[in-house]
Formats: structure tokens, C-alpha cells, sequence
């Protein structure tokens, strides 16, 4: 296997890409590390190869380190640093998009970003199309040379896509004990042509031949954010036994190659065509692994290595839900098990006003609310009416021809009117389906089935001509909250 891939024209990547998230964990005291001083560890990845680096605004000193790598680098022009933006939830406008962007060049000491990647938390607010559509505006201006997201779903990812945001990657996590990017996200990224950059694929560290035979931790012995997360994921797929046999599976295989359980639980997520690359973490200065992880790239698994893992992964309980979920839905799987260590609170979409004793309304702006003269949900009493709703945002048709796209991006504007009213999606219990075209029906009902999975509301499809240029769908929602 090569060294580098085409992650996107002009964007030549390394298969291996060096996570520096452990930066923030190292200065987890209060301290900050020397930049000078750490980023002189980074040169020993990028004379064997490994020229890509990903970092965080939230990772710490991690841009300040890489870009001082890069700037003193002899051969700087061959390194690739690729960021993330993690703003809060809620409303975003253009400054701040701008102010983040030239904040983390400042960090960097680069005129652009390689590769700029979105993490947006709350997907009902559709302040995440707005952040996205703005970073495109600075890629145009040139502050960006290529756009990415991070951890977003499948569902979402397609409406960026469908709405003409030139994404080209998506950083996930994926793993032999996690395969959902193996599941509907693969289907969008063959679909568009998007790339899955995949981290955790060492699962902080427990995949590796360390924890071969060890006896189960408790969460206040694991020593590393990292280690408490993953060991959440373990838990999550199964618990101890099952993952150690997955270990001993990747040990057999191991040893017939001659390498380590780490270089097989990576190497087999680079199977995935979807996959441009696997980050893997260094904690610089401290614990590195050059010379092993180069091994990677030259394993070939055959038939049987594949059919025996599968057979150990067979044994695990598949990860819950979507790429992402993780950090929007319970079970929180994250180091804290919750979201309390990245946010305090997610605002609400849209602000109800009061008409009358026991009635309230929210508005989402669109130009056909004012037009018409009605509201986009009301609540009387506990029962909350979401009018016909479109794929709009402000003046926008958001989802471009995909139906798909399109009725998620619905979905999601009546869940935040139903949040915003005291609800919730679960509380649904009756949906109206309009398809302008009978031919895009089955696509349709197939969103309207993952987004409501277990709610499982009354429901009714039918063809009407929809008013509006480019709309596939309208839908029409009922709730009751609980009294």
C-alpha cells in the first residue's frame, strides 16, 4: 500500500495521519508545552513519511506546536495540518466564522488551512447549514483550501452535500469494535465521493497487545481521556470477555504477519475503501511508535485474516446508532460518560410566543410564514400542530434533488418547533407525508423510518403537487406532550 492518498485534487495525504488530540491531556495540569521544544518531536514522523498532522481549536496548544513544526520544517512545503472548528450551539453569523478561522491561522502561522473540519452538536438548530455555507465563502476567499466535516452522521452529511457544500472528508470514529461508518455513512460517501478519515481505530490504546489477557479496569484506574472513553465503547459493544477474544483473534493474526495486535486493528480499517486514512494519536515527546506503525502499510491480509476477525467482531454487540451519535445522543460515550466536559447548555432553535392562556407558537422565519400568515408549530394545552413543513432555511431550498436530504432536513425543522414548544421527536404521534413526484416515495418513507424508528407515529403518504420550485417533499407533524 502507498504512504500517501489523493484525499481531494491538491490534497496528497498520508494513509496514516498523526493525531496530536493527547496535546491537550499533556497540558490537562494548567501548563502549556514549549512550542519549539514539542514541535522538534514532529520531525521524526515527517522524515518516515507520516507528513499529515490533525488537530483541534480545543486540543490544547496543538495548532501552535504544528504550525511552528511547519514553519521550521525543511521541507515544510510537504506537510499537511488539518484542523477542526467546534463552536458552540446555537445561532452563527459571519464574523464569527471569520474569527475562527483567522484565529486558528494566527495559531497555525499559515496564510490558509489545509484542511478545515466542522463538528456541528445540535442538528435541529439549522445554524450548522449556515456555519458550513460560510466556511465555503472562505474557501472562495482562500483562507481555506478544502472543507471537511467531523463526526457527523450520515443523514446530515448528505444534506451538506446535497446543498452544494464541497465537502471531502469526514473524520469518524471506526474501529474493529466500532463499524458504524461501515453502515449508511459508507452509502453517502460512494454516493458523493466523500473520504472517512478514521480515528480511534486503536480505541485509546486498547487495542494494542497491552491489554492481551489484563484484568478488567475500573473507570477511576484508566489514567487518559482516552482510555476512559474507549473503555465506554467496550462496555457499549459487549464487555470485557467479548473483547478479549477480539484480541486474541488479532493476536493470531498478528503473529502470522509478524507484527503487532495495533498494526492489524488499523490495518484492517484501511480495508475500507471509504477510507482515506487512520489517525493515530502521539503524545509527543513521550510515547511514540514511528517504526511500528510503517508496518501498516505493508501487511496484506488474506481471506481467512479477514473471516476470522469477522468472526470475533460477530461476537460484539454493534455500536448504537450513527456516526457521531456519540455526542448527541445518549448513551453519552465519551470520557465523562455525558456531554458536561463540552457543553452547558444547547439553546433553543426557535423562541415560543405566548398568543393566549395555553397557547403558544414559534416561527422559523421562512418567507412563506409571513406570506401566508401562519405559524410553523402551535401548542394548545399539550398538543403541539407543525404545519406543513419544506426543506427552507431563511430564502434557501436546503437538499438540492436528493429526497433523501431533503426530508431529513424537514424532519429536523419540526423536531426543533417541537423542542422548542417543551417536546420532543417521541412524542409524535402523527405525521402527514406529501411527495410532489410518487417515484421518490420509497426514498422518502425509508427517512421518515430512520428518523422515527421506535416512535413509530401514525403516518399517511400521498403524491400532491407541492408549491414551490425544487421541492420533493412537504411534511405535516402532530404531538402530545405528557400532560
Amino acid at each position: 500500500m502507498k504512504m500517501t492518498t489523493t484525499l481531494a485534487p491538491g490534497l496528497e495525504i498520508s494513509r496514516i495521519v498523526t493525531g496530536l488530540w493527547q496535546i491537550a491531556d499533556m497540558e490537562r495540569d494548567g501548563s502549556t508545552l514549549d512550542p519549539k521544544t514539542t514541535s522538534k518531536f514532529m520531525e521524526a514522523y515527517a522524515l518516515e513519511g507520516f507528513t499529515s498532522f490533525d488537530m483541534a481549536d480545543h486540543y490544547g496548544s496543538s495548532e501552535i506546536i504544528a504550525g511552528t513544526f511547519k514553519n521550521n520544517y525543511e521541507h515544510g512545503n510537504q506537510i499537511r495540518l488539518f484542523t477542526k472548528w467546534v463552536p458552540e450551539p446555537g445561532k452563527i453569523n459571519r464574523s464569527e466564522v471569520r474569527k475562527a478561522i483567522e484565529l486558528a491561522l494566527t495559531r497555525m502561522q499559515q496564510d490558509s488551512v489545509d484542511l478545515m473540519q466542522f463538528h456541528a452538536w445540535h442538528y435541529p438548530d439549522p445554524s450548522w447549514l449556515d456555519g458550513l455555507f460560510y466556511l465555503k465563502e472562505l474557501q472562495e476567499e482562500g483562507l481555506i483550501k478544502h472543507l471537511g466535516v467531523t463526526n457527523f452522521d450520515s443523514a446530515h452529511l448528505r444534506i451538506a452535500l446535497a446543498s452544494g457544500i464541497p465537502i471531502v472528508s469526514n473524520q469518524v470514529c471506526h474501529s474493529v469494535i466500532d463499524q458504524r461508518a461501515n453502515g449508511k455513512m459508507l452509502d453517502v460517501c460512494k454516493k458523493y465521493g466523500v473520504k472517512i478519515l478514521a480515528f480511534g481505530t486503536l480505541a485509546g490504546g486498547f487495542l494494542t497487545d497491552r491489554w492481551l489477557g489484563a484484568k478488567e479496569p475500573t473507570q477511576d484506574e484508566l489514567k487518559t481521556w482516552s482510555q476512559m472513553k474507549y473503555k465506554r465503547f467496550i462496555d457499549a459493544s459487549g464487555g470485557w470477555e467479548p473483547y478479549q477474544n477480539l484480541l486474541s483473534v488479532l493476536r493470531k493474526v498478528a503473529d502470522k504477519h509478524g507484527v503487532s495486535i495495533a498494526n492489524i486493528a488499523s490495518r484492517c480499517i484501511l480495508e475500507n475503501d471509504a477510507v482515506a486514512g487512520v489517525i493515530i494519536g502521539a503524545r509527543l515527546g513521550a510515547s511514540e511508535h514511528i517504526t511500528d506503525n510503517k508496518k501498516i502499510l505493508s501487511i496484506d491480509l488474506d481471506t481467512i485474516d479477514i473471516e476470522a476477525i469477522k468472526g470475533a467482531q460477530n461476537m460484539l454487540k454493534p455500536i448504537h446508532g450513527d456516526c457521531g451519535d456519540e455526542y448527541r445522543k445518549p448513551p453519552f460515550l465519551t470520557a465523562s460518560g455525558d456531554l458536561s466536559h463540552h457543553l452547558k447548555t444547547i439553546p433553543q432553535t426557535f423562541t415560543p410566543i405566548k398568543s393566549r392562556t395555553n397557547r403558544e407558537q414559534v416561527f422559523s422565519g421562512t418567507v412563506w410564514e409571513e406570506f401566508a400568515g401562519y405559524c410553523r408549530a402551535v401548542k394548545d394545552g399539550n398538543r403541539i400542530h407543525v404545519s406543513g413543513t419544506t426543506a427552507t432555511h431563511g430564502e434557501e431550498m436546503i437538499g438540492g434533488t436528493d429526497a433523501a436530504a431533503q426530508t431529513h432536513f424537514v424532519i429536523d425543522k419540526i423536531e426543533a418547533a417541537i423542542e422548542s414548544l417543551g417536546g420532543s421527536l417521541a412524542d409524535v404521534v402523527r405525521t402527514r407525508i406529501f411527495v410532489n413526484d410518487l417515484k421518490d416515495w420509497e426514498v422518502v418513507a425509508r427517512a421518515h423510518g430512520e428518523r422515527f424508528a421506535g416512535i413509530n407515529p401514525a403516518n399517511t403518504l400521498v403524491e400532491a403537487r407541492l408549491v414551490g420550485e425544487g421541492y420533493l417533499v412537504e411534511i405535516e407533524a402532530e404531538a402530545v406532550t405528557p400532560a
